[in-house]
């Protein structure tokens, strides 16, 4: 039993690592963004590409969204549509 216990301990520690360390490897970085810029600024469908930036961005979003240089291209209705199409909710910041 105490085994098993140690076990299961050990995997939580290390799943949580795993996933600090994957909070930790975004960097708020708008350039990642780039792959988007088309389907922000007409109407073209957001790549793959663009949809996988999205998500790997999305916890900085809010970050971009504060940026006045950045807000004007981010908050607009068609960058709204590319994260609804990509399957990531806008963020209430």
């Amino acid at each position: 039993m105490r085994t098993s216990c140690m076990v299961v301990c050990t995997l939580l520690v290390l799943l949580l690592a795993k996933e600090h360390a994957k909070v930790d490897a975004v960097t708020g970085s708008p350039a990642q963004l780039s792959s988007c810029v088309s389907a922000i600024t007409s109407s073209t469908p957001p790549t793959n590409l663009c949809c996988s930036k999205i998500k790997e961005q999305k916890p900085c979003l809010c970050q971009y969204l504060k940026n006045p240089k950045l807000q004007k291209f981010i908050n607009t209705p068609n960058a709204r549509k590319v994260a609804s199409t990509c399957g990531t909710p806008f963020p209430k910041c």
